[in-house]
Formats: C-alpha cells, structure tokens, sequence
C-alpha cells in the first residue's frame, strides 16, 4: 500500500485535497455550493491556471518567469488603451498577444544568448514591465471600455466562457507536452540540458518556445483579467506571479526542471483559489491564507528536494 501511494503523482494528492477541502466548506458554509459563487470561482481559477501554465513550462525547463504579473498588467492595460481608442476587439487582442510574444522572445535572448540567469532576467522584467504599464496608463485606472469588452467573461455556455478558455489553453498545452517531439525536448532539457545538447537538441530553440508560452499565455491572462473587471490598472496581478510558481510547484512541477504537468498545474491553482473563497466566506484573515499559501509551498518543495536526492541516490 505504501508503495502504491509513493508511485501516485502528486496532482493526486493536490486534488483529494481540495475536494476533501470543498466537501468541510460545503459544511461550514451554504454559501459555497451556490451556482453565484462556483462560477465566480471558476473565472478566477481560469485566468489564474492559464498563467500559470506558462509559467509551468519554464519550470518544466529548469528556468523561471517572475514577470508575468507586470506582462499580465502590462499587456492588459496595453489592450484597454487600444480598445478605447477605437480599436476592434479582435485587432487589439492580437497586437496584445504579438507584444507578449516580443516579451518572451526578449527573455530567452537574454538567457539562451547572452547567458544571464533566467532569475535575473525575469526579475528585471518584473519592474521594467510594471513600470511600462504604469507610463501607459499614466499611473490611472483605464475605464470607460466598450460593452463588448466585457461580455465574453460574463458570458456562459453552459460553463463561463473564461472556463472554456482556460480548458482549450489546457489541452493544447498537454497535447504539446505529452505528445510531440517539443514537449519531450522541453522535459529533457530541463532534466540535464548538457545531456539534450549532446543529443542535438538546440537548448535556445528550447528555451524559445518555453518563455514564447510563458510571456503569450501571461498576455492572455491580460486580456480576460481586462474581460472579466472591465476596467484595466497598472497595479492589477501584483504577486501573481508568486502565485502561478505556487500552482505549478504545488501540482507538481519541480523547480530543479524536467517534471510539471498542465492538470497538475490547474489543480494547484483551483486548490489557491479555494482557500482564498474559503477566507472570504469564513472571515478568516487574509494574512494567515498568505502564511498557509507559503508554508504549503516551502512543505511542497522539501518533498520535492527530498525525492530528488532519493532517485540520485544521495
């Protein structure tokens, strides 16, 4: 038995969890199996898992993003401005996910090329693209967007639009990941990228698309952050990429690279977003979500860090 439970992946464990956690609230509280409050979390985890996937791929390739919050704040103040400023939907969506995709490119220049650290690079990216979102929106809130910029989050088919989304972003990615010559040159840089090289596999193409993903899914994100509040700020997705590394890593993405899957990510992030609906509907402090996110993430990476030395035999 214990054997069996050892060979479980850890999304397996993150999603008993969560319903094991869905079933207490249902308990605790009649406000939390309300069709008001499962499709509001089901928006929320949607645009949070889809930057989060991104993230997982640089994961994935043993790197890091820490500037996809300020490209989610960047890019959906971008896409506001030109919505505004009578821009069709379609046009500034696309221009938007062109300027996250310039972003993504610029990081795996700067790492692949020109060798600095992918912590380094995406740090900087943290302030330089807040601080460009910031010029953009002239340190204001952008509002006054067309009715129709807000009608996709706010629309359903039977589940939120956003949920949809979020579920074709899913399945793509899984689909890239588990069933093409990328995907398995993705895992294998990030278990030993001097090994891929030796094998001929081109570590900065690799890199490329990883960051590509990270940058563009981050620009996404901005466009349905934008969708769903109707208005977009320059503050909006502050730390959220703390939270998309915590989604990944928790659903069992390891930050020594070569291990991360989209379901695993996806539960992760369904998982932060229950405990933050549980917050508000219990009155918790929020400030002790903040400790419990934190110490869920260090207790994930100890085991992580532990199973690695296992299999290494350390």
């Amino acid at each position: 038995m214990q054997a069996l439970l050892r060979r479980l992946p850890i999304e397996t464990y993150v999603i008993a969890f969560t319903v094991a956690l869905w079933i207490a609230l249902s308990l605790a509280t009649p406000s939390f199996l309300t069709e008001n409050n499962i499709s509001n979390m089901m928006r929320q985890t949607s645009i949070a898992a889809i930057v989060a996937i991104g993230v997982m791929c640089t994961i994935v390739i043993a790197g890091i993003d820490l500037s996809v919050g300020s490209v989610v704040a960047f890019c959906g103040v971008g896409f506001a401005q030109m919505c505004g400023h009578g821009f069709g939907l379609v046009p500034a969506a696309v221009l938007t996910l062109v300027a996250g995709l310039a972003v993504g490119f610029t990081n795996a220049v700067a790492i692949s090329r020109l060798g600095i650290p992918a912590f380094i690079v995406t740090l900087a990216g943290l302030q330089v693209y807040r601080g460009l979102a910031l010029l953009l929106a002239g340190g204001m809130t952008v509002g006054g967007l067309p009715p129709d910029v807000k009608e996709f989050a706010r629309g359903t088919n039977g589940l939120p639009n956003l949920f949809w989304t979020m579920l074709g972003v899913g399945i793509a990615v899984h689909y890239l990941l588990r069933f093409t010559r990328t995907g398995r040159y993705l895992y294998a840089v990030g278990s030993n990228a001097e090994a891929a090289r030796r094998q001929g596999i081109s570590v900065m193409r690799i890199t490329l698309v990883a960051y590509l993903m990270s940058s563009g899914l981050a620009a996404l994100g901005g466009i349905l952050l934008v969708s769903r509040l109707s208005i977009a700020s320059p503050s909006m997705a502050t730390a959220s990429e703390l939270q998309a590394i915590a989604a990944a890593v928790v659903g069992g993405a390891s930050l020594f690279g070569g291990r991360g899957t989209v379901l695993g990510t996806i539960a992760g992030a369904v998982l932060f977003t229950t405990m933050s609906n549980a917050a508000v509907l219990l009155s918790i402090d929020p400030f002790w979500e903040m400790v419990l996110e934190g110490l869920l993430i260090a207790l994930v990476v100890y085991l992580d860090n532990i199973h690695k030395k296992r299999r290494s035999g350390v």
